[in-house]
């Protein structure tokens, strides 16, 4: 599976779209990782708990898209988009979008 923040594939030529693939996560934080993070924020820097949960999140929420173009007959996902947004306090969602195409092999 081809996956692209552009609009096409160099090389490669889209004949179909077949539609919106998209995969989500919601990830809550933790007890553990915010006693840490406390600490931190006293100190300043980079909060490397939180850091490895987003990193985490996005390649789950990445995976679940391909899964979903995978189910639509997908060759690729073209405009790739992450976003973020805030469920409640203490829990975000990652948001992986694009568009499911086949492509001229």
């Amino acid at each position: 599976m081809i996956i692209s923040t552009t609009e096409n594939i160099p090389g490669k030529e889209t004949t179909e779209i077949l539609g919106i693939a998209r995969g989500s996560t919601v990830r809550a934080r933790n007890i553990g990782r915010d006693v840490f993070a406390g600490l931190k924020n006293i100190v300043g820097g980079e909060i490397e708990e939180y850091t490895k949960l987003q990193a985490q999140s996005r390649e789950q929420a990445m995976q679940r898209m391909v899964h979903d173009a995978q189910k639509l007959g997908a060759d690729a996902v073209t405009n790739v988009r992450l976003t973020t947004s805030m469920v409640m306090q203490g829990a975000s969602e990652i948001l992986a979008y694009g568009t499911a195409v086949k492509l001229k092999l």
